[in-house]
């Protein structure tokens, strides 16, 4: 077979469905949404309404945040639908390698990989700074060279708590599905109840003047906006990860895929007409922007358990993706792209080599190296991942095979699909040249990976 048609060869569902029969299906639509809910509202809601206000929309943030749900609500509807008639591991990569073939997958899977694992050592980063202030109040102070990545010149040498709190995640995870998902099931109520709390407290304290000007930095500052929120969003897709484990794919993966998207844009919206009403935009520039507002109005006893909601948002969304990242490690080892090990199930029905690989990958980048704008370069993963999920619809209803199956189908077909693709790669302008150039070299290299390793490995390409 000519090196052509082994790259563009597509994967068959049926191996798919046989290979991942080995995990146990026990999630149910309302475990979706939580995990969803999990992962999406995180770091973003307690951090980004207050810095995108400050630096690039004003109040405007709220529309802002709407674009962006605009967004990922077609996205999502595509993600459903591949979700319920292809339900296996390693969501837009599986997918990816049915429809387009198994380069275009592998693409998929590397933009997905970045996201992940840059998403997840992100937040790490974020909760280790929130658990060390949360210590402060009770006047514990860890020694200033086990707070930080590597940087002699500051003091700095690595972020324990970031590698600990990665690693006691992936411990849970490994521990049993159904326990760590219990526990996110209650720690995610817990979060939303101390969300809803912010919401009743500071709507006392909103003053309608703090809404004008609404777009300080103009429209395009909206827009700017909504392509730095949209990193808010993150983690509805990583649900799709799950679908070898869920009951009732068909029905209970749509259910969960929309049903998070839906939860997490009211909350969001809500937060930031609130928070940009208590405090002027130009104030909010901060790392703590709500637990900022409350204080600003005397209110420290709410302030200080909504700090404990930030832990729990990120300890929620670390959860939700480092599960998702080893679901997705474990279809690439699946498919011989990387090596085979990745792709091995235990017998406790789990990916523990994936799991294991993930967690050491995590705990380097939040323990040692300095992110800074590397964190945008998850959002434009992300977003080559969804245009090419949501013009993929396009191809998916063109199989005969696939086409056949029930499940659920995208609204408006196919104006929809191509709809989302194009705002995608709309958002993809957005960002900024140095998230391009770095993005570039990240997948120079994951092609290097490919044609160098993965296509002479590949499951397809050996059968």
């Amino acid at each position: 077979m000519g090196i052509r048609q082994r790259i563009f060869q597509k994967e068959n569902l049926e191996r798919y469905l046989q290979k991942d029969s080995q995990f146990e299906r026990t999630l149910s639509a309302f475990d979706l949404i939580a995990l969803g809910i999990g992962a999406v509202i995180g770091t973003g809601i307690f951090i980004l309404p207050g810095t995108v206000a400050a630096t690039k929309a004003g109040p405007g943030i709220i529309v802002s945040f709407i674009i962006a749900a605009i967004v990922c609500a077609v996205a999502a509807m595509c993600y459903a639908e591949f979700a319920s008639v292809i339900p296996v591991a390693g969501s837009a990569y599986s997918y990816g390698n049915i429809v387009y073939g198994e380069m275009i997958g592998w693409i998929i899977g590397w933009a997905l990989v970045l996201e992940y694992v840059l998403a997840v050592a992100a937040v790490a980063v974020g909760w280790a700074a929130y658990f060390n202030s949360f210590i402060a109040g009770f006047g514990l102070k860890l020694p200033k060279a086990i707070t930080g990545s590597f940087d002699p010149a500051h003091g700095t040498y690595v972020n324990l708590v970031a590698i600990i709190i990665v690693c006691l995640i992936a411990w849970i995870i490994d521990e049993g599905l159904k326990t760590s998902v219990r526990l996110n099931n209650i720690i995610v109520v817990l979060k939303l109840a101390i969300i809803v709390i912010f919401l009743l407290v500071g709507a006392f304290y909103v003053k309608p003047t703090n809404w004008t000007p609404f777009a300080p930095f103009g429209v395009s500052g909206i827009f700017h906006g909504a392509a730095v929120v949209f990193f808010a969003y993150l983690g509805f897709d990583a649900v799709s990860s799950s679908a070898a484990e869920v009951k009732n794919a068909k029905k209970n993966m749509p259910i969960g895929i929309i049903g998070t998207l839906v939860i997490c844009t009211i909350f969001y919206i809500l937060v930031s007409v609130v928070l940009t009403g208590m405090v002027s935009y130009k104030l909010l520039n901060v790392d703590d922007a709500v637990t900022f507002a409350l204080q600003l109005v005397h209110q420290n006893f709410v302030a200080g358990i909504v700090s404990l909601g930030a832990l729990a948002g990120m300890f929620t969304m670390m959860v939700t993706t480092i599960y998702s990242s080893s679901r997705l490690l474990y279809s690439i080892g699946r498919d011989g792209l990387l090596p085979s090990f990745l792709g091995k199930i235990d017998r406790h029905h789990a990916p523990k080599h994936a799991m294991v690989t993930v967690t050491i990958v995590i705990s380097i980048l939040g323990g040692f190296v300095p992110l800074g704008q590397l964190a945008n370069l998850v959002n434009i993963g992300t977003l080559i991942a969804f245009a090419f999920v949501s013009f993929g619809i396009l191809l998916l209803r063109r199989n005969p095979k696939l086409n056949k199956i029930q499940g659920f189908r995208v609204p408006f077909y196919p104006v929809l699909p191509i709809v989302s693709g194009v705002l995608c790669v709309f958002m993809m302008t957005q960002l900024s040249l140095e998230t391009w150039v770095a993005s570039l070299i990240w997948f120079v290299l994951g092609l290097l990976i490919y044609f160098g390793y993965g296509v002479h490995h590949s499951r397809m390409n050996q059968d």
